[in-house]
Formats: C-alpha cells, sequence, structure tokens
C-alpha cells in the first residue's frame, strides 16, 4: 500500500474545506452519523484500506501521523471541526486515489459562491440530482453541506462523483463490535501481502491466509496501545498461525533490531475461534509512529 495514498487522503480531507466558506448545496440524504450497527459504510468498493476515526478521541493518535501537513495550524483548525471520518484507499489501477466522508461542522454557508469564482473548479451535477465540484489540476471531486464532506480523488483527469454507490461498502464481520471502544480502527481486505513482508522482514518467512485484518488503536494517558485481529477461514488455519507467532515470539523478543516486530508480538497470540487477536505491548510516541507507518504506509 503506497504511502502517497495515504498522505493525500490525509492532506485533502484537512485543506479543502478550509479553502472554501460554503453554501448549502442540494445533496442526497444522509446519515447524520456512522452509527455502531451499521451494515455499510457510505464509501465504494474495491479499497484496500478502510480507515475509522471519532477524530476529538483520536487526536493523539492523529497528531502522530507522520505527516507534515498535519502540523499546520489551519489544518489543526479543520481538526477541530471534525466529529467523524471514514476513508479508503484504493490500489493505483483502480483509476483512484483515495474516497472519504466525514462529519462535522463545517463551514458550507458560501461554498457556491467561492468555487464558481474559483476557474480551478468546474460545478457539475452527479446523477442523482446533487451538485459537485471538479478540479482538473488535483483530480478532485467534492460536495458538502453542514454537517457532511464527500470526497473522492481520481488519477485518470476524468470527474468521479464523490458520494459512494448505494448502499456503499460492506462491512466486513465482527468489525462493528472490534472497534465500538477504539476511536481509531481501520481494516485491510487483502492483508496477506503485507504481513508476508512484515514476517519475512523479521526472519519469520511466513505464508498464511489471512483473510482480514483489523486494528484498533487507543490512548491510555500518555502511552497507546493497539490491538490486532487476524480473520482466517478455518479455526485449524487460525490454531495453526497462533501457535507459530507464539514461538516466534520467543525468538524476536531477544533481537534488539527488531524491537518493532517484538511490540506486536510482545503478548502471546489469543485464537478467538476464526481470529487470533494480538495486544501489543504499551507504545510510547516513537513506537507508535513506528507502527503506523508499518500498517497505514506500507
Amino acid at each position: 500500500m503506497a504511502s502517497k495514498n495515504y498522505k493525500s487522503i490525509i492532506f485533502i480531507w484537512l485543506v479543502f474545506i478550509l479553502c472554501i466558506s460554503c453554501q448549502t448545496m442540494p445533496m442526497p440524504d444522509t446519515l447524520k452519523i456512522l452509527p455502531d450497527d451499521a451494515s455499510h459504510v457510505p464509501l465504494d468498493n474495491g479499497a484496500e484500506l478502510y480507515l475509522f476515526a471519532h477524530v476529538k478521541e483520536a487526536r493523539s493518535i492523529i497528531d502522530l501521523l507522520p505527516l507534515e501537513e498535519l502540523k499546520d495550524k489551519q489544518a489543526k483548525q479543520m481538526l477541530d471541526r471534525t466529529e467523524f471520518v471514514t476513508a479508503a484507499m484504493f490500489p493505483a489501477k483502480s483509476g483512484r486515489q483515495f474516497q472519504l466522508t466525514a462529519w462535522g461542522r463545517y463551514p458550507a454557508s458560501h461554498a457556491g459562491a467561492a468555487l464558481n469564482s474559483n476557474k480551478g473548479w468546474e460545478k457539475l451535477t452527479a446523477s442523482k440530482g446533487y451538485v459537485y465540484w471538479y478540479s482538473k489540476d488535483s483530480n478532485l471531486s467534492m460536495t458538502l453541506n453542514n454537517k457532511q464532506a464527500f470526497v473522492v480523488s481520481t488519477l485518470n483527469k476524468k470527474p468521479q462523483e464523490p458520494l459512494a454507490l448505494p448502499p456503499g461498502k460492506e462491512i466486513p464481520q465482527g468489525f462493528n463490535e472490534f472497534r465500538k471502544r477504539s476511536p481509531f480502527s481501520c481494516w485491510i481486505d487483502n492483508p496477506a501481502p503485507m504481513m508476508v513482508k512484515i514476517l519475512n522482514e523479521a526472519g519469520v518467512p511466513l505464508r498464511f491466509p489471512v483473510q482480514k485484518l483489523f486494528l484498533n488503536l487507543y490512548p491510555v494517558k500518555d502511552k497507546f496501545e493497539a490491538t490486532i485481529r487476524m480473520q482466517f477461514d478455518t479455526a485449524s488455519q487460525a490454531r495453526g498461525v497462533a501457535a507459530i507467532l507464539n514461538l516466534a515470539g520467543g525468538f524476536i523478543s531477544n533481537d534488539p533490531d527488531l524491537f518493532v516486530i517484538a511490540l506486536l508480538l510482545a503478548n502471546p497470540p489469543v485464537l478467538n475461534d476464526t481470529n487470533v487477536d494480538i495486544k501489543t505491548a504499551v507504545l510510547d510516541e516513537k513506537n507508535l509512529s513506528l507502527l503506523l507507518e508499518m500498517f497505514l504506509l506500507n
């Protein structure tokens, strides 16, 4: 998963609303905020990673993301306006970079006039009848109202409607329960290549058929904890992987060059039917930054 995609999604999300003041635009009725028991998220299918963040509670985590754009004063003001965001990052072959839906309190009363006066933005009408704006320079399509913002970024210099095709992306079984108490969560639809790379770098030439990977992050006073869940097709696959990881953890923990991997395997993996759950060691800011790079910028 390219770091360019992840950096772009955060940067555009932070900047695009700040660059406009807005006028409410006609758009379909949408949820006020994504409920905990939602079956779908208002994002399209086909992404590699889907991210959920309660911005206020996750602010200490977001501030550690390895992105210089987050250090900007205006970016921090934008974060102050956002309560919840979901984002999808797509492979390059899809023709898209990212898509996001954000919930917050946005200055939306003058957007139409501001964008009309900007020659870099083209006003378009979606097939569903709502108005959206497209910038050829940034390959960005967006629409927003006072409470929600929708953005999609493409790679092919063609406008794309920013709202997801209904009903959106189906949320994997168990993810809502998994993320319920975490302010910052994500899932990866095809994590096997990433896990193979991480384990190979740790000297564990292990390949296993993991179907989904969930990640939760939690602030704990001035430190952090992470919980990882790997989903498998069968309980026997999960048992085999848990046994191997448990064995590998004993060797890796003694190697100072692999301390980040050791953080992941500091506690014995827990077998939960077809899932393997891993609770990391307590993370300081440096180690959390490394963990974020490993999973989100890999």
